[in-house]
């Protein structure tokens, strides 16, 4: 039986790989803030069994990172 942990993490994964295939026309920050925000809202969710403050949380952070590393990427 998969726990809820399980069940989110594979529903962010499927999120992402929908959400990556849309962003041919992004610029590459872009991209890493989208990637980025993905990311964080995936750990964010596993680090607080699924809590919505946890989630959203880690998406805003995550975004932000990604944008800072993607502004010099060409």
């Amino acid at each position: 039986m998969r726990t809820m942990r399980s069940i989110a993490v594979s529903t962010v994964a499927a999120a992402v790989m929908l959400g990556v295939a849309g962003c041919s026309g992004m610029s590459t920050r872009d991209q890493y803030t989208v990637g980025g925000a993905a990311v964080g809202a995936a750990a964010g969710a596993v680090l607080t069994g699924g809590s919505t403050v946890g989630t959203v949380g880690g998406a805003a952070v995550g975004g932000l990172i990604g944008n800072q590393v993607g502004k010099d990427k060409k």
